[in-house]
């Protein structure tokens, strides 16, 4: 029988279909500290982002043969070093795209309708002062007809597209391998349109957007203060991929300044300790790295986990 541990946690229908298919998924969870002492025990190893599978673990993982990151990318597996040792490395990038995709669109929503410093405001001062309230938040915009530029253009980029295609936006691309994708809108009567997008450069998206969202999957830099220079008067900027991709200090100083009219935020350096002035600031919308944590997209991933493992050990 195959030891599994599931670290992070796995969607209850996975783990009975491996229990089913004889597979022993461990009820146990260990500190990051304490990884390395028990990691010997497993053939596999699930994880999410909370937990780092470093050379640290590698080395002690005598039995370890594959381990998956359950959602989009591997920044937290030194896969390198795990491969280099016989060890099979895998991860489940389309199944939590919708979700992220929907974040997107919760903060950028709530940016245009200043809902998040409403939220806060109501429930402080919305009897004594309704009217003044009225008045501050009754200036919000559209999206219909407002571009969206995307950086990233993987799978959640396509999925932002799509919705963005849907509420009537227009919507510009950066990949850094610049690609063309046929967007896909299905409608509830069955029809359905194909819509194309070819990426285009950065500065160009970045001169030409209302709002940004980044949707990168690896962890290099690629909004700072450079980037905000380029944008238009009140733009706002989402962040549900990694944290720091997103310069931290340069957005807090656009936003001081006004070029910056909002921001979207679901990732943080140094997690899960953000900074402070960031999570107070009156024109962020925060939320605490949820992108991909909805039912269904745990569900997705639960499933497409458990298919990962079943094939491998055919």
């Amino acid at each position: 029988m195959n030891n599994i541990l599931a670290n992070d946690g796995l969607d209850k229908a996975a783990i009975e279909r491996l229990h089913q298919n004889g597979f022993r998924i461990s009820p146990e969870k260990f500190s990051q500290e304490d990884l390395a002492n028990h990691i010997s025990e497993f053939e596999v190893v699930v994880v999410r982002s909370a937990t780092k599978i470093r050379k640290q673990e590698i080395d002690a993982a005598k039995n370890l043969k594959l381990v998956i990151r359950g959602g989009v990318g591997i920044d937290n597996i030194d896969a390198e070093y795990a491969r280099s040792k016989g060890i099979t490395v895998c991860n489940t990038p389309l199944a939590s795209s919708l979700s992220v995709a929907e974040l997107v669109f919760a903060h950028l929503f709530s940016g245009v309708r200043f809902l998040h410093e409403s939220n806060r405001e109501m429930n402080a001062d919305g009897i004594e002062k309704f009217k003044e309230l009225k008045s501050s938040y009754s200036k919000g915009r559209e999206l219909r007809g407002k571009t969206l530029g995307i950086i990233g253009f993987g799978n959640i980029g396509v999925e932002v597209a799509r919705i963005a295609f849907g509420v009537g936006m227009n919507v510009i691309a950066f990949n850094r391998t610049p690609k063309q994708k046929e967007i896909i809108l299905e409608f509830g009567n069955g029809a359905s349109v194909s819509i194309p997008v070819m990426t285009t450069d950065k500065n160009s998206v970045l001169q030409n957007s209302d709002f940004i969202s980044v949707n990168v999957s690896g962890k290099e830099e690629v909004l700072n203060r450079n980037d905000f220079e380029l944008m238009k008067n009140g733009a706002g900027v989402i962040n549900c991929a990694r944290g720091g991709v997103v310069n931290e200090n340069d957005l807090l100083s656009y936003l001081n300044n006004g070029k910056i009219s909002f921001a979207g935020i679901d990732v943080f350096v140094g997690e899960p300790n953000p900074r402070e002035d960031l999570l107070k600031h009156p024109r962020v919308s925060l939320s605490p790295h949820i992108a991909a944590s909805t039912l269904e997209g745990q569900q997705r991933i639960g499933n497409e986990v458990a298919d990962i493992i079943i094939n491998f050990f055919k």
